[in-house]
Order: C-alpha cells, then sequence, then structure tokens
C-alpha cells in the first residue's frame, strides 16, 4: 500500500508540474504580445486569482474547511503576494515582451531560488556544493539573457523584461516556502483555497473594475480561464497532494521537468520554433538544479568506529 501510494504521489506531481508548465504559453495567449495586446497583465493577474478565489469558497463550504488560527494568517499573507500577485503580474508583463520559451529558461531556477529562500526563513542548511550549483545556474540563466540581447539587437546588456521574470521566481519561492510552513496544518488543498479567499476582497471588485471594453480574442480567453481554474488552483491541488502521499523528497524532482514542458507547449499552442539554443540552455539550467538538490541535504555525520 505504501509503494501504491508513494506511486500515485509522483504521477500526482507530474500532473501538478505539467499544469504550471503550461502555465507560460497560457499566459501568453492571454496578455498577448506588445505588438498585439489583448488582456492586460492587471486583469489576468486578479482575474485569476478572483476566479480561483470563487472556486476555493465553493470548495471550503463544502468541505466545512476550519477557518485559519491566528499563527496562520501571516504565512497566508506572504503565500498570497508571491503566488497570487507577485509572480503571476511579473510574469504577464514579461510575456508580452518575451516568448514563453525564453521565459522557461529563466523559470527554471525557481526550485534553487526556492532552497535559497527555505534556507534564510527556515534556517535550512545544505552543502557547499549546493551553493557551487546555484551560483552556476544564475550565470547560465545571465549568459542567455545577454546572448538573447544580442540577438534581438539590443547589444551587451539585458532584457528589461529578464529582471521581471527573476522577481516573479522570487516571488514564487517565497509563497512556495510560506504556505509549505502551514500546509501541515491545514491541510494540502486548503492551503491554496485560503490564500485565494484571503485576496478575493480586492480580486473580484478589481477584477469587475479591470474588465476589458475591447473585443478579446477567444484564445486570450482560454488562456485566462486555464490560467485561472489550473495554474492558480487545480495544478496546487495536484500538487500538495503528491508531496503529501509521495514524499516532497522525491516528489519535489518532477519540478525539473517545467522548463521542457513548457518549451514543447509553446510550439503548438503559439508557433513557437523549437530554438536549439534555447533548449540547450535550459537543459543545462536543469541539470545545475538536478546536481543541486542532489547536495541539498547536510552531510551526514561520520558513525564512530566499531571495535
Amino acid at each position: 500500500m505504501k509503494l501504491r501510494d508513494e506511486t500515485l504521489g509522483m504521477w500526482l506531481g507530474v500532473l501538478g508540474v505539467a499544469m504550471f508548465a503550461v502555465t507560460l504559453p497560457m499566459t501568453r495567449l492571454a496578455t498577448g504580445t506588445a505588438e498585439a495586446p489583448q488582456l492586460s497583465p492587471w486583469f489576468v493577474t486578479l482575474g485569476r486569482a478572483a476566479l480561483a478565489g470563487m472556486l476555493s469558497v465553493v470548495f471550503l463550504l463544502a468541505t466545512r474547511s476550519p477557518k485559519p488560527q491566528r499563527q496562520h494568517w501571516k504565512p497566508l499573507g506572504m503565500a498570497v503576494l508571491g503566488n497570487a500577485v507577485g509572480y503571476p503580474l511579473l510574469l504577464a508583463y514579461a510575456l508580452r515582451v518575451v516568448t514563453a520559451s525564453h521565459a522557461a529558461v529563466i523559470t527554471a531556477l525557481l526550485p534553487l531560488v526556492s532552497a535559497m529562500v527555505a534556507a534564510w526563513v527556515l534556517h535550512q542548511r545544505a552543502r557547499l556544493g549546493f551553493w557551487v550549483c546555484a551560483v552556476i545556474g544564475s550565470l547560465l540563466v545571465v549568459a542567455f539573457s545577454v546572448l538573447r540581447a544580442q540577438q534581438q539587437g539590443h547589444g551587451f546588456g539585458f532584457e528589461w523584461a529578464d529582471l521581471l521574470l527573476v522577481g516573479a521566481v522570487i516571488a514564487a519561492s517565497f509563497g512556495y516556502i510560506y504556505g509549505a510552513q502551514v500546509t501541515p496544518e491545514l491541510g494540502a488543498e486548503r492551503v491554496i483555497c485560503w490564500v485565494c479567499v484571503i485576496a478575493l476582497p480586492v480580486t473580484l471588485p478589481a477584477t469587475l473594475m479591470l474588465w476589458p471594453a475591447q473585443p478579446i480574442a477567444t484564445s486570450a480567453w482560454m488562456g485566462f480561464v486555464y490560467v485561472g481554474v489550473f495554474s492558480m488552483w487545480v495544478g496546487f491541488f495536484a500538487w500538495y497532494r503528491g508531496l503529501a502521499m509521495g514524499g516532497a523528497l522525491r516528489v519535489s524532482q518532477t519540478q525539473l521537468l517545467q522548463p521542457f514542458l513548457s518549451i514543447l507547449a509553446s510550439i503548438p499552442l503559439l508557433g513557437e520554433p523549437l530554438d536549439v539554443v534555447t533548449l540547450g540552455f535550459a537543459a543545462a539550467v536543469v541539470a545545475t538544479v538536478v546536481v543541486g538538490k542532489r547536495l541539498s541535504q547536510p552531510a551526514a555525520p561520520l558513525r564512530p568506529a566499531t571495535t
């Protein structure tokens, strides 16, 4: 039974990562490009949280979930700022400028950055090799950003959207870590529900105020519904449940598939070409994450010699 639960947990983790990976091309569909804008980044950010919030109200009432205690509000508030506002807003603005494949390379640093935030917030230690991998991965992202800026004729420098993507990664990392603090007490599925419900008094009226007056393409609305239902809500159900059933250490490895899935999903959804350079940088960044994950735990103490 334990092996069966671990296997199911692993597949739920893969399902959650797959839903998160499609967030990049779907967000680009929703916002459009700088030349052909669709929904505004603010509307996508607040609207997806409002949609998930209304679904969360139904879920919490149907399951008769207890209200969070006083000590839960700070971590939940940080999760709201990171996962419901910071990450989707910065990502939406960035994806009006860069391709989803480009963004997939930058966001591939999310597992490493999350570990850094955990080391700071949760006071977890890691070996030197882990931090070496983090630096190498960051340098690869810098090299990719500079290369892309040169190819776009911007000279030796960064795309300003890359800074937005880095900010999105940092925001998501803080949201994940603070949300993880209260998961054991509130339950896996209820954490994201309470995050969305807490934000609902702001996100719902703001969504109605920002409702677009101009015609919007059907594909943009499809992207919006996806990021509201799956990226902001259902994906977290599968992800947190997978972590609980299969073990966080094992299931978290499935997140390494996210950059590749984002790039592959962008091909049929957005018609983006399969860029060998982007794919190569994504593979290199993921390689640093794989090695860094292996070195993320402190070395085990030496056993005393036996006679």
